[in-house]
């Protein structure tokens, strides 16, 4: 039976609830994911004095073909977007710089250092993100930076997320879409702190400083992104998600929600109806954490599947600002970009194809029998057969076909790469 064939007789059964499938994938398309370029090179960037990954991140993994330049994680970033159905972005890290071999240190970046990613994403279609990098660097060592006792390597850090802001600002202009420029700092403290206020005052005074300078939110969006806790900070993180949202709800920036970062419990998908009622935008960095926050390759589990459905009934999709964030050296780096950034566009079909109207207007009625019946039900409908549809007409593989062209590129182009 032929694809199209397939999905004929699929679209039957859907319609039969209502769920217009047409207008689902004509939707779909016009949602970007944010896909992070650290999965090629295992976080490593092209700074020219690269010091080892700190700040509580860390990589596990010896996969052959790690991209070594930044054409080559340009390249491999085309070959994945070449298998994912849709029109995304790409989020660079500050560390991702190119000098042609300049010493430039982070408080000193500039965008002529990121001309080359501009043109490269004028060339395949996509959009550009930002996050400044406060981590694996010698004024990172002790784990504190923006809320640092010290004024001078806060001010060092300060001017490093100024400029990455400024960055992001020359992205929006170039590509015609702003850029999210996110900022993450790994402070805290391995023990319990005899003060947990102080470095929190620090902090905001420092945030503040950073946000000074108002940037048109036509070119550059703000965001700010809490943790639980991480190596070397698992008693007290500075920035945590009470600290964050607070800071983001009175001063007008995003709070980005990363599923790594809460306890093993905690579900970001219960959050986001939530936040949504204060804040008109919200910005997620989807990973996922097996035990702790360990950036494992997305996979499409019910979490994922409940973060999908929370975007989509509540009509939410040009609100959530999607990313990921995951980093696995252990598989194909192309392979783990293709299976990640896939499952975030299955969860997002598979909730524009569910009768969400429908299904609200069972709870409200108190018809719960019918409303679990339901839900459970539309688990095992054809979805499989809107996905491939979905797929062909964006001209990228279908099902697992995707591997070959994977096994193909890893033969001709990463085998070929030292390590």
């Amino acid at each position: 039976m032929t694809v199209e064939k397939r999905f004929l007789d699929a679209k039957q059964q859907y319609e039969k609830w209502g769920v217009n499938v047409e207008e689902a994938l004509q939707q779909l398309k016009h949602v970007p994911i944010s896909v992070h370029c650290w999965q090629g090179d295992d976080v490593g960037g092209f700074e020219v004095n690269a010091n080892e990954l700190s700040g509580g991140i860390d990589v596990t993994g010896n996969y052959p073909g790690k991209a070594r330049t930044p054409d080559e994680l340009r390249q491999d970033l085309e070959k994945a977007l070449s298998l994912i159905p849709g029109k995304h972005k790409v989020n660079l890290h500050a560390i991702y710089l190119e000098t042609e071999g300049e010493v430039v240190d982070r408080n000193e970046i500039e965008p002529k250092h990121f001309e080359k990613w501009v043109e490269w994403a004028k060339k395949v279609g996509v959009g550009l993100d930002f996050n400044p990098t406060l981590f694996s660097h010698p004024k990172a060592e002790d784990g504190l930076t923006l809320s640092h006792p010290d004024q001078e390597i806060r001010e060092f850090w300060i001017e490093h997320c100024i400029r990455s802001r400024k960055i992001a600002e020359y992205f929006g202009k170039e590509l015609g879409q702003p850029a999210l420029t996110n900022i993450w700092i790994p402070d805290g403290y391995k023990d319990v702190p005899s003060d947990r206020l102080t470095p929190r005052k620090r902090l905001k005074e420092s945030l503040d400083r950073i946000f000074a300078e108002e940037i048109d939110e036509q070119y550059n969006i703000d965001a700010v992104e809490s943790k639980l806790f991480g190596i070397g900070s698992e008693a007290y993180v500075v920035g945590s998600h009470e600290f964050y949202m607070g800071y983001a709800l009175q001063n007008q920036k995003l709070c980005l929600l990363d599923t790594g970062h809460y306890h093993p419990t905690e579900m970001v998908s219960n959050k986001i109806s939530s936040m949504l009622l204060f804040s008109e935008k919200l910005a997620l960095h989807v990973s996922r954490p097996v035990r702790w926050d360990s950036d494992h390759v997305v996979t499409l589990d019910d979490e994922l599947r409940e973060i999908g459905l929370e975007i989509v009934r509540n009509n939410a999709l040009d609100n959530v600002m999607i990313g990921l964030d995951f980093f696995d050296a252990s598989i194909n780096r192309v392979a783990a970009w293709t299976i990640g950034t896939r499952n975030m566009v299955k969860s997002l079909l598979l909730a524009l194809l569910t009768p969400n109207e429908h299904l609200k207007e069972l709870q409200e009625k108190g018809q719960f029998t019918e409303r679990l019946a339901l839900m459970e039900e539309f688990k095992t409908y054809p979805f499989g057969a809107i996905w491939d549809y979905y797929c062909e007409q964006n001209g990228v593989p279908v099902q697992e076909s995707w591997l070959e062209d994977v096994h193909v590129y890893e033969k001709e182009v990463l085998s070929k790469r030292e390590a």
